[in-house]
Parts: structure tokens; sequence; C-alpha cells
């Protein structure tokens, strides 16, 4: 019975970690679509001059 229950866990425990990870990457992709976004609105909008495309 405990080597069930220990499996049990393991695949909980890997099916949870799994679906964070994802969750995880899809944040990623949704900021990186934010900063081109952003990176490209702030290079259209600045006319003339030194442009930064930093904001450091």
């Amino acid at each position: 019975m405990v080597p069930l229950l220990l499996v049990l866990l393991l695949v909980l425990i890997l099916f949870g970690a799994g679906f964070a990870l994802k969750a995880l990457w899809w944040v990623a992709l949704a900021v990186l679509v934010i900063w081109l976004l952003g990176f490209v609105a702030r290079g259209a909008s600045s006319s003339g001059g030194r442009s930064r495309w930093y904001r450091w």
C-alpha cells in the first residue's frame, strides 16, 4: 500500500510541476510580447534625436 501511495504522490508532484512550468512559459511569452510591443511603439514615437530603446 505504501509504494502505491508513493507512486501516486510522485505522479501528483510531477503533474503539478509540469503545469507550473507550462504556466511560467506562457507568462514569459506574454512578457516578451509586451516588451516587444513597447520597443516598437517607443521606436515609432521618437521623432529625431537620440532614442534609447532601453529604460534603465
